[in-house]
């Protein structure tokens, strides 16, 4: 049989630079990744509104600047490793994550009252200026997550497999909550350092060169595959 080759790409990662949480720097995180094989990431550090390691006295442009350090880095260390490299966040409401997609920096700095928006206003928001929007772990519970949101008429995908926790009904929860409404699956590690990368992510059978192709392959809902991670099997 001839065995056909796999592009692996992480959805849901983090950096030291920006995320407080973690403890890999970028340029580690993604030499990490390119240990394990795989072929990119989308940096998704946490936003202003969730465990940022961004000072949050500073001013909206000092803060943007230092939040996509992260990202930053990681592309140049991407294109010296041969790693694509993509640019995302991970967006806070109470607890409630959302990962976002397909937008950039000048997005960020252009909405400097983004903060102070509703879930509604910020993924009809995202969606106005082309980005995709993914529930991150909806179903975990967590000293942080006050109570579980759902908003199923709003984000375009849902985070199916989660390689941050280990408790198999908060992904069992997140499918089953996902093909009830027909959202799109997606899987990621939530990595945040270089000595626990879950496996997660997906797998791709064309190398993806930009976001803009993640998200049509994912929307076209063919040619890939979620990978379970390395310490469960595929659900």
């Amino acid at each position: 049989m001839e065995y056909m080759k796999e592009y692996l790409y992480e959805t849901h990662m983090h950096t030291a630079e920006a995320s407080k949480c973690a403890t890999g720097t970028a340029a580690e995180m993604v030499r990490a990744y390119a240990d394990l094989g795989y072929s990119g990431i989308i940096v998704t550090d946490h936003f202003f509104n969730g465990n940022t390691a961004i000072p949050r006295h500073l001013p909206w442009k000092e803060r943007v600047e230092l939040f996509c350090r992260g990202y930053e880095n990681a592309l140049e260390e991407g294109s010296r490793t041969g790693i694509h490299v993509f640019f995302g966040w991970e967006y806070a409401f109470y607890g409630t994550e959302f990962l976002t997609y397909g937008l950039d920096k000048e997005f960020v700095l252009g909405h400097p009252d983004m903060l102070d928006w509703s879930v509604e206003k910020y993924i009809n928001t995202v969606h106005d200026h082309g980005g995709f929007v993914v529930h991150a772990h909806p179903y975990r519970e967590a000293f942080y997550i006050p109570r579980i949101r759902l908003c199923p008429d709003l984000v375009d995908g849902v985070e199916v497999i989660n390689g941050g926790h280990l408790n198999p009904l908060f992904d069992e929860r997140a499918r089953e909550y996902a093909d009830k409404y027909n959202l799109l699956h997606l899987s990621g590690s939530d990595a945040h350092h270089t000595d626990f990368i879950a496996g997660c992510g997906i797998a791709f059978e064309q190398e993806i060169r930009a976001i803009s192709d993640f998200i049509e392959a994912i929307k076209g809902r063919t040619g890939y595959r979620l990978l379970p991670g390395l310490y469960r099997s595929e659900l």
